[in-house]
């Protein structure tokens, strides 16, 4: 995986290390179109040196996920908050209400107005 990092100013493509934040003319490429990247005519292709090392997953990246996991699987502490029977908390007309759940995943429906 690399960045594409367009300068039209300097008619510049540099492809370098994939980058932690979004910016304008930046693109991710995976490691086939990174390699086999052109540019256009008259333009220079910078290729910064990627560490593929950095890339494969480590021992910590394995712990962060189990625990990420682990507490999303955790069921939720019991809330003081009325119920309805069909086990959504009771909400006041001015918030959004829950419609259906699938997982961790909720649709909420606006409140009407």
């Amino acid at each position: 995986m690399a960045t594409l990092t367009y300068v039209y100013a300097d008619s510049t493509a540099v492809l370098g290390p994939l980058a932690t934040y979004a910016e304008p003319h930046c693109y991710d490429l995976c490691a086939e179109h990174s390699e086999r990247l052109t540019a256009p005519r008259g333009w220079e292709v910078v290729r910064l040196a990627i560490d593929t090392s950095a890339s494969r997953p480590s021992g910590d990246d394995l712990e962060a996920l189990a625990d990420a996991v682990r507490e999303a699987a955790r069921t939720p502490p019991p809330s003081d908050e009325p119920v309805e029977p069909a086990g959504r908390p009771v909400r006041d007309a001015t918030s959004a209400m829950e419609v259906a759940r699938r997982g961790h995943l909720r649709i909420l429906r606006s409140p009407e107005q």
